[in-house]
């Protein structure tokens, strides 16, 4: 009789995926609002500066393959234990340096330890959950990360300027110091036993998800890098844009509420639809009308959007090749990340000119072809599945 309690006590927390989730996303975006500080305090351009991000989101998603393998293969605890250990060397070396070459590796090696951890705790919801229980599991996960970029959002330019930016990078490595003290008599979760498949991660409609959600990549989350920057542009002060752009995870909770009210009136396909037209709506105040209130309306939009279409695409990933799902799922974070990488190195110049209308005016284009083929291919599979 005593043998459940005790197994169950050993099972991974909800509090413990909650706050792997928000420290993932603090360290994620806790760059992009001190790129003017941490250029004025080392011997950095502003242009370096926002390739250290490039570098960081393309070492996280080159490693995915090999995570999303190493978790089929040894466990998910076990690649979280690891990851979470590389991350306190990471933080720690990008602390340590100031000279470029030094500094890009160490955030990208960085980048490549927290690639683990968002998709496992995706693929951890997707083994031990389904149904109402899985959606309310990536609504506390969206909630949490967005708390962690709010918080990164609304400190990190403001402690590397009166601070120091070397604090900036310390923190995560505190906060996975503390989450291996959580896991460390954590026992591996059960999870459905299926025949590995990993050819099943490769197959035809997989390979058009992985494409939407690399242009979706570049444009939520690459994009999402430059509202800061650009307030800061515009004459916003380092701690009021820090504030303004924390309407990003406004608006991601306030799109995971309204999914609540959505989620049992539509379809996914039409929740990717939704989410779709928010997102190409939130482009345009900074394409057309660039200000700090457009710049503003642009991060809560992106955060609806978020919200609303990358959770219903989240949900899809975990789904569309069941017996390869954790491989699945870290191609798809992969493609994320690829995109959002991507779109950052290949906009960094126009970032240093300060032509940030033009930034998100590309946004707004790209936007309308991703709403159409994303609802497309998502209509598509489903009509698949049902045959």
């Amino acid at each position: 009789m005593s043998k459940p309690p005790a197994a169950a006590a050993k099972q991974l927390p909800d509090s413990a995926l909650r706050f792997v989730g928000f420290l993932s996303f603090f360290d994620r975006y806790a760059t992009p609002p001190m790129f003017l500080a941490l250029s004025l305090a080392t011997a950095l351009t502003l242009s370096q500066a926002v390739e250290l991000v490039a570098g960081y989101s393309l070492l996280y998603a080159l490693g995915q393959p090999l995570w999303g393998m190493a978790s089929d293969r040894f466990g998910r605890l076990t690649v979280l234990r690891c990851a979470l250990f590389g991350v306190v060397l990471g933080a720690i070396a990008s602390s340590a340096f100031t000279g470029f070459l030094s500094l890009l590796i160490a955030r990208s090696f960085t980048g490549f330890m927290f690639g683990a951890l968002y998709p496992t705790l995706l693929t951890l919801l997707g083994d031990t959950r389904v149904g109402l229980a899985k959606a309310r599991g990536l609504s506390d996960l969206q909630i949490y990360s967005s708390l962690g970029t709010t918080l990164a959002t609304l400190v990190a330019g403001a402690l590397a300027t009166f601070v120091d930016w070397r604090l900036v990078f310390l923190l995560p490595a505190l906060g996975a110091i503390a989450a291996l003290a959580t896991l460390r008599r954590v026992a591996e979760p059960l999870r459905e036993a299926t025949a590995r498949n990993f050819k099943a991660a490769f197959g035809a409609e997989n390979l058009l998800l992985y494409a939407a959600v690399f242009l979706e990549g570049g444009l939520l989350m690459g994009m999402l890098a430059y509202v800061v920057p650009a307030l800061q542009d515009a004459g916003v002060g380092i701690w009021i844009s820090g504030l303004l752009g924390c309407g990003f995870a406004g608006g991601v909770i306030f799109g995971a509420r309204l999914m609540r009210l959505l989620v049992s009136r539509f379809s996914r396909t039409w929740l990717i639809g939704i989410g779709g037209v928010v997102l190409w709506a939130s482009f345009a105040p900074s394409a057309f009308a660039p200000s700090p209130a457009a710049f503003t309306c642009t991060a809560f939009l992106l955060g609806v959007a978020n919200a609303v279409m990358h959770s219903s695409m989240q949900g899809w990933a975990t789904e569309v090749a069941p017996q390869a799902r954790a491989t699945t799922v870290s191609l798809f974070v992969f493609s994320l990340f690829f995109g959002a990488s991507a779109a950052t190195y290949l906009t960094a110049d126009l970032a240093e000119q300060g032509n940030f209308s033009r930034i998100f005016g590309i946004g707004f284009w790209l936007s309308i072809f991703l709403v159409v083929a994303a609802t497309w291919l998502h209509a598509r599979w489903l009509a698949r599945q049902l045959d």
